[in-house]
């Protein structure tokens, strides 16, 4: 960031991508703020703070925090049961709780999102930002989709916008293309006299600066038992959704950011914004990407402009912002949708090339999202579904051989070699994998070619070992490993049987 400060170029780059996101941020906090059934001043509060303290706080430089759908959706019902302080008290809680899990270590869970998972919820991402503009191009996608009446000039303004934001970056990247389509359209419109929905119609914009607040909600068991589940539903999606948008951020910028940093500095802005009557948020992709992509920004000091400049334009500059035409800011999110989207995922080379079962997590994590409008549901379905897949298939590569071998003194003993990682999935069948009727008193079970991962293969192994002890004949397990050794002796005799 100071490398920025000192080049004028980077730091003209900087400012311009979060005079652009500001511009972005403010129909979509709006459109956040009806979702959740609040006063649009609330959206627009929490995106200015949050998007002013995880500059400060975040461990994703240039991503974009502020009012979002998916946490709209998880406390809207709040402030409809109970009312705006509780929403703002269950805000503050489920910032404590994000705090929590970030200092926990949460954010290395990460690790465990499949790659089919990450591309799901990229393009399921774009197709949400895409349909989220059809209501401004007469398509209405509440309740079915019907059309509704828009003034014609609206389709040319934005297919004016489209033009300029393809063809503009192949001429000059010195001043943001979305910028330059923001300010040509929004010329055109007000010297030409056209009729066309602008910022305005999507609620009144604030007339003073957000002040500190105390929510006036009693301090009882009762409310926390009223706000927590809520609380905790906020700061678990919040987290995801952050900790998705900064993976696809390191991706693009080829950069690594601090997930834990990024966990718990999500969880103090959420605190902050509660505190100054801000609805709560996560990262925005949509923005992140206009921020990232579109306008090139990579430091802090886009992020903490935009919120800068989201304040000075709503409260300082109300007017002029309420005459720019959604046209134009649809435009800017068609495109974002299309260069978020992940075409190489369904090309048909790709899907020829690419396993089933990867397209198949991949869709899934596609389908729920679009079909729910949360992003948390549909990685926790693809996710579910990536590890069911991933455990038959390691159920599959466990096997078993059972070899009768001879000794000097005429005796004979039954070898069984156990190949393959044994864990739940593989080990709950093991016990059938045996001939007790069969062998004879001497019985080895090599496991030199495995390895045991959990307490499910050591009651496997001691179920199979009771079984021959029943008829009179013993079991000598070898070749453990010394992982496997230890967990083996931690546990054996020790389990259950069932």
């Amino acid at each position: 960031m100071v490398a920025a400060l000192r080049s004028p170029r980077i730091l003209r780059r900087e400012v311009l991508a979060g005079l652009v996101v500001a511009l972005a941020l403010i129909p979509e906090a709006i459109s956040f703020s009806i979702l959740a059934g609040v006063d649009p001043r609330v959206g627009l509060f929490a995106s200015f703070t949050m998007a002013v303290s995880i500059a400060f706080l975040g461990g994703r430089p240039a991503m974009i925090t502020g009012a979002t759908g998916a946490i709209a959706l998880v406390i809207g019902p709040v402030a409809a049961k109970y009312g705006l302080d509780y929403l703002l008290a269950t805000v503050i809680l489920g910032g404590v709780l994000q705090v929590v899990f970030g200092l926990l270590g949460t954010a290395q869970l990460m690790r465990l999102l499949p790659r089919s998972v990450m591309v799901g919820f990229v393009n399921a991402l774009a197709i949400l930002i895409f349909i989220a503009q059809l209501p401004q191009l007469g398509l209405d996608t509440h309740g079915g989709l019907h059309i509704v009446g828009v003034p014609w000039m609206v389709f040319p303004l934005v297919a004016l916008g489209i033009v300029i934001l393809v063809f503009l970056p192949r001429l000059t990247t010195v001043v943001p293309a979305p910028l330059v389509v923001i300010v040509v359209i929004t010329a055109l419109v007000l010297a030409g006299g056209i009729d066309v929905p602008n910022v305005s119609g999507e609620g009144e914009l604030p007339r003073s600066l957000p002040s500190m607040l105390i929510p006036d909600v009693p301090f009882t068991l009762e409310t926390l038992q009223i706000i927590a589940p809520y609380a905790f539903a906020m700061a678990m999606v919040g987290l995801l959704e952050s900790l998705m948008t900064a993976k696809l951020v390191d991706d693009i910028t080829d950069t690594h950011s601090n997930k834990s940093r990024e966990s718990w500095g999500q969880g103090a802005a959420n605190v902050i914004t509660g505190f100054f009557g801000g609805m709560g948020g996560c990262a925005m992709i949509g923005q992140t990407i206009i921020n990232v992509k579109g306008s090139g920004a990579r430091t802090r000091i886009s992020t903490f402009l935009a919120g800068v400049f989201l304040l000075i334009l709503v409260v300082g500059f109300g007017d002029i912002v309420g005459k720019i035409p959604m046209a134009a800011l649809v435009a800017v999110m068609i495109i974002v949708s299309v260069g978020t989207f992940d075409w190489h995922s369904i090309s048909p080379a790709n899907l020829k090339r690419m396993p089933k079962s990867e397209t198949l997590v991949m869709l899934t994590t596609v389908v729920f999202v679009v079909v729910t409008h949360n992003l948390a549901i549909g990685v926790v379905a693809g996710v579910i579904l990536a590890f069911m897949l991933f455990a038959r298939r390691i159920y599959h590569l466990v096997g078993v051989d059972r070899e009768l071998i001879e000794e000097a003194d005429g005796t004979a003993y039954a070898r069984y070699t156990v190949t393959g990682e044994l864990f739940f999935a593989s080990s709950n069948d093991l016990v059938y994998q045996f001939n007790y009727a069969e062998d004879p008193e001497r019985v080895v079970i090599d496991l030199s070619q495995s390895h045991v991962w959990d307490a499910s293969t050591v009651a496997a192994l001691d179920g199979i070992e009771t079984k021959y002890n029943r008829k009179d004949k013993s079991v000598q397990i070898v070749g453990l490993n010394e992982a496997s050794s230890h967990m083996h002796e931690r546990l054996t005799g020790q389990l259950p049987s069932h």
